[in-house]
C-alpha cells in the first residue's frame, strides 16, 4: 500500500445508506415523505406538542447530542442513532468491523483487530438500548426509531417526558427551568458530574440560542431565551461522584476521572530500558509545553484504557475522551511525557488527547458530547500552559511531522478528513474571522456543505460521500488536474490519490498558507516546497500573518521535523540526537506562515530508574528554530536560514 491506512467500523447492516433521505413519522408510526429545508424543525415542533416537552428543551438536547444531524441512520461509536442519539448497541454491533493502533514505543504503529462499538456512556444496560425503551413508549419497533428521523425525535421526546414524570411523581414540569433533572437523566452518564455537565451544556445552548444548516440541508433554529435551571434536581438521580484515587487535571464541571497508564518494566524486568508507557518529567518547569495533539483511538474507549495500562503496549496519551457522553479519563499526568505522537520532540512538548472514534467513519463517530468535552479540556490546558489556540499548536496527529525523511510515510492520519475543525475552533473560542488581505488565506470550507468522496484504500472500497474539513490540492487550476503527490510519501508512485489516509493532497480547515497565484476561483499556495492549487469557492477566508522566506542569496533551505540542539550542546554522557532534513525543500520566492519560535532542546529519557548517566535531562541548544505551516503537517526551519516578514 502507498499510504498507511487505518480502517474503521462500517455502518451496521439494515440502516439507511449514506445517501438515503429519511422519512418522517408521527407518534403512531405513520410515515410521510420529508420535504423542504424546514421539515426537521417542524418534526421537533410536532414532537414537543405530542409529548409535552418544551420545544426549546427538545431542540437543545438534540443539538448537544448531534447538532440536529440524522447521520442517515448510521450509528455513532456509542451505538446511538438519529437526531436524539438513542442507543441500540446490539444493533450497531451487528456486522461491524474495525482495526486499532498497536503502536510501538513512543508513538509509531500498525493495526490490530478490535471491537467496533462500545456503550460509550453509563455501564448499566439501560444506557445501551434507549432506542428500545423509547420505542416501547411509542408502540413502534426499535428499527423504526433507529432509521426514521421523525420517529427518532418523537421517541427522544417521549423518553424525556418519561424521565420528567418519574422525577415529578407523575407530573410534567411547568416551565423550561424545571426540566433540568430529566435532561441530566437523558445523558445516561455514569456519574453525577457527567449528568450535570450535559444538562449545563443543554441549558447554555437554550440561553445562547443556535442555528445551523445540517449536512442534508435542514435549516434549524433555536431562539435564545433567559433560563434559570433547577440544578439541584440532578441530585435526585442517585448517581455516584467520580471515585478516582488521584484527582484528574480537568476544568471545573467536566466529567473526569484518573486511571493511571502503566509505568513499569516489561519482559522479565531485568532491562531498565524496556518499560512502558510514558516518561517521567517535570513539565513545564523542566520542559515547555507548547502543543496539544488530538487523536482518535481507532478502538473502543475500554480497549484504549486496556492498551494504555499494559506496559507492553509502549503507547499512552494524557487523556482519553469517551464518545457517547464526553467522559474524560486522564491516564498520564501533564508533567510527564506520554508516548503518543510518533515524534519524540513533539511528545516532549505536547499533551496528547485520544478521542474514541474511527477516522474513516467521520461525523457519524465524532459525537457532539465528544467535541464539547475535548474543547473544554483544550481551553483549560491552553490557558494553563500558554498554548496558542491556532492550527500550528493545536494539532491533529495527522499534522505532526516525521522526525526524518524516512519516518514521513509511517506517520498517522487521525483524526482524519472528517474531523470538523471549524466547529472545534468555534468551541474553543477561536473561530476563523476574515481579515483584510490577499497574500495569506485560511482554509475555511463550511463543513456540512463541503461533501467529499474518498476511498478506504486498505479495503479498496469507496467511503460514503460526507461532510469534510479539507480541500483537495491539485497540480493545476482545474478539477481535471492530477492530485498533488506529496514527495515525502512513496517515491515509486506518481500522482496523489483519493485515499482517505493520503494526507499529502489535502489542506485542512484552520490551516493558513501564503498565496502563490490565482486563476478565477482557483488559488495556488506554497505547500511542501511546491505550488499547488485548490478551488477557493466558499473554501477560504483572507488572513494576515507573518511569514518566513529564505534569506536573500539562498536558492533553497532545508526543513526539519524536530528542533534539537547542535551537537556541541550535549554533555559527554548524553549522545547527540540526530537532526536530518526532511524531504521538503523551500526554494527562493516561496513563503510559509510563521508559527513562532520553537524551543531548541532534547529531553533525554532512556531508562525507568535513572540508571545511566544524564538520564531524564533536558539539553538546551543555541541554534534557533522557527515553526511553520509547511504542508498538511507543520515543520521547523533554522532561523539562520530565513527572514520573518509580514506577508
Amino acid at each position: 500500500m502507498r499510504r498507511i491506512v487505518r480502517v474503521a467500523a462500517v455502518a451496521a447492516a439494515g440502516v439507511l445508506g449514506a445517501g438515503a433521505m429519511a422519512t418522517g413519522a408521527g407518534a403512531q408510526g405513520s410515515t410521510v415523505p420529508a420535504s423542504g429545508p424546514n421539515q426537521r424543525q417542524a418534526e421537533f415542533a410536532a414532537a414537543a406538542n405530542h409529548s409535552g416537552v418544551p420545544a426549546d428543551v427538545l431542540l437543545a438536547v438534540s443539538y448537544q447530542e448531534t447538532r440536529w444531524e440524522a447521520h442517515a441512520g448510521a450509528p455513532s461509536t456509542s451505538g446511538a442513532y438519529g437526531p436524539m442519539a438513542l442507543t441500540d448497541v446490539a444493533a450497531a454491533t451487528r456486522g461491524a468491523r474495525a482495526t486499532a493502533p498497536e503502536r510501538n514505543q513512543r508513538g509509531d504503529g500498525v493495526a490490530r483487530p478490535a471491537a467496533a462499538i462500545t456503550a460509550g456512556a453509563a455501564a448499566d444496560g439501560a444506557a445501551q438500548h434507549t432506542a428500545r425503551t423509547a420505542a416501547a413508549l411509542l408502540g413502534v419497533d426499535a428499527a423504526t426509531v433507529r432509521g426514521d428521523e421523525a420517529t427518532n425525535i418523537e421517541a427522544g421526546a417521549a423518553l424525556l417526558a418519561r424521565y420528567a414524570r418519574d422525577l415529578g411523581h407523575g407530573n410534567l414540569p411547568s416551565g423550561v427551568d424545571g426540566w433540568y433533572g430529566a435532561v441530566a437523566k437523558y445523558a445516561q452518564a455514569s456519574t453525577q458530574q457527567g449528568a450535570q455537565s450535559f444538562a449545563d451544556s443543554v441549558y447554555a445552548t437554550i440561553a445562547a440560542g443556535a442555528h445551523t444548516t445540517t449536512a442534508d440541508g435542514q435549516r434549524i433554529t433555536l431562539t435564545a431565551r433567559t433560563v434559570t435551571p433547577k440544578r439541584a434536581e440532578a441530585t435526585s438521580l442517585g448517581l455516584p461522584k467520580p471515585a478516582s484515587s488521584q484527582r484528574p487535571e480537568c476544568p471545573r464541571g467536566l466529567d473526569c476521572d484518573f486511571v493511571p497508564a502503566a509505568y513499569q518494566l516489561d519482559g522479565d524486568g531485568s532491562d531498565p530500558r524496556n518499560y512502558g508507557n510514558y516518561d517521567l518529567a517535570d513539565r513545564p518547569e523542566q520542559v515547555k509545553i507548547d502543543t496539544i495533539v488530538l487523536h482518535d483511538t481507532e478502538e473502543t474507549f475500554g480497549d484504549t484504557l486496556d492498551t494504555f495500562t499494559n506496559p507492553a503496549s509502549y503507547v499512552s496519551a494524557h487523556y482519553v475522551v469517551r464518545s457517547g457522553d464526553g467522559h474524560v479519563t486522564q491516564m498520564v499526568p501533564t508533567k510527564d511525557v506520554a508516548w503518543q505522537a510518533g515524534n519524540w520532540y513533539i511528545n516532549a512538548h505536547s499533551i496528547g488527547i485520544e478521542q474514541e472514534g474511527f477516522a474513516i467513519q467521520g461525523a457519524t463517530w465524532f459525537t457532539e458530547p465528544l467535541y464539547h468535552s475535548t474543547a473544554r479540556l483544550v481551553r483549560y490546558l491552553a490557558a494553563r500552559f500558554g498554548v496558542p489556540l491556532d492550527r500550528q499548536h493545536i494539532l491533529g496527529h495527522d499534522n505532526v511531522p516525521g522526525i526524518s525523511a524516512a519516518g514521513i510515510p509511517g506517520m498517522h492520519w487521525d483524526p482524519g478528513p472528517f474531523w470538523d475543525w471549524n466547529h472545534f475552533l468555534n468551541l474553543v473560542g477561536r473561530p476563523t474571522i476574515p481579515m483584510p488581505g490577499r497574500h495569506v488565506v485560511t482554509i475555511n470550507p463550511r463543513f456540512a456543505a463541503n461533501e467529499q468522496q474518498v476511498r478506504d484504500c486498505e479495503q479498496n472500497t469507496p467511503v460514503a460521500k460526507q461532510a469534510s474539513s479539507f480541500v483537495w490540492l491539485r497540480t493545476g487550476p482545474s478539477d481535471d488536474a492530477p492530485l498533488f503527490d506529496d514527495p515525502g510519501l512513496d517515491p515509486a508512485q506518481t500522482g496523489g490519490t483519493d485515499c482517505a489516509a493520503d494526507w499529502g493532497d489535502k489542506a485542512s480547515a484552520g490551516q493558513q498558507y501564503v498565496v502563490a497565484g490565482r486563476a478565477g476561483t482557483w488559488i495556488a499556495i506554497w505547500y511542501d516546497g511546491a505550488k499547488v492549487w485548490f478551488d477557493g469557492t466558499r473554501a477560504v477566508s483572507p488572513a494576515r500573518a507573518l511569514v518566513i522566506r529564505p534569506k536573500p542569496g539562498r536558492d533553497s533551505i532545508p526543513t526539519y521535523g524536530v528542533a534539537y540542539p547542535e551537537k556541541s550542546a550535549y554533555p559527554a554522557e548524553i549522545p547527540p540526537a540526530s537532526v536530518t532534513p526532511l524531504t521538503y525543500t523551500i526554494h527562493s520566492g516561496q513563503s510559509y506562515v510563521y508559527g513562532g519560535r520553537a524551543v531548541t532542546d532534547y529531553y533525554y529519557a532512556k531508562t525507568i530508574d535513572d540508571s545511566i548517566p544524564g538520564d531524564h535531562t533536558d539539553v538546551p541548544g543555541h541554534d534557533r528554530y522557527l515553526r511553520i505551516q509547511l504542508g498538511h503537517r507543520i515543520a521547523f526551519v533554522n532561523a539562520a536560514d530565513v527572514v520573518v516578514v509580514p506577508a
